[in-house]
């Protein structure tokens, strides 16, 4: 069973919680946890839930892949599955499918334990092939640390190449920011 509206929306304010600056960039998926209809099927427009996985190995390095589909580097990450029964091990399925590291080898950024370092809404063209309209994720990214080293075996039908960049260099402005406030904050 996926997860709950009433999960979701407390899961949001506990990260509204710490970042309340955002309630207004967040209005989108605040606005779809009102709306009826089930918020994680990837069949609710205009817009949906997905899960990602912000990886940092012991280097401090995020892992990112590349997706075939978006052309794009990103952490790993998609759509929420029926069997899903929470946010951050959506994530972590999606970890395990797109990049081959399994939830045994990563642990909860401390101080992130069930709680996104990031909460994106980004905007997703149409797929004509898929029969998608032009739509909107409302991505919840979690933060895990690798335990051990860095093994990757990618899912080759979706997935191109990786690399793990410093978090200088990461791509994603929301993640990157985030990833400077705890270097800034655990520094002596």
């Amino acid at each position: 069973m996926p997860p709950s509206r009433s999960y979701i929306h407390n899961t949001t304010e506990a990260y509204l919680g710490r970042h309340p600056e955002e309630r207004e960039r967040l209005t989108p998926l605040l606005d779809a946890l009102s709306r009826p209809g089930d918020p994680t099927s990837r069949k609710t427009y205009p817009g949906h839930i997905t899960c990602g996985a912000i990886v940092i190995d012991r280097h401090d390095q995020v892992l990112h892949i590349h997706h075939k589909i978006l052309g794009k580097d990103l952490v790993p990450g998609g759509h929420i599955e029926p069997d899903d029964a929470a946010l951050s091990s959506a994530a972590q399925r999606e970890l395990q499918e797109e990049a081959g590291i399994p939830p045994s080898a990563v642990v909860p950024l401390t101080g992130y334990e069930g709680i996104p370092l990031d909460i994106d809404v980004h905007d997703i063209a149409a797929n004509p092939d898929k029969g998608e309209p032009a739509h909107q994720h409302y991505d919840f990214r979690f933060a895990f640390r690798l335990l051990g080293e860095r093994k990757i075996h990618l899912q080759v039908e979706e997935v191109t190449d990786y690399r793990w960049l410093p978090f200088a260099k990461v791509p994603a402005p929301t993640i990157a920011d985030k990833l400077a406030l705890l270097l800034s904050s655990t520094s002596p």
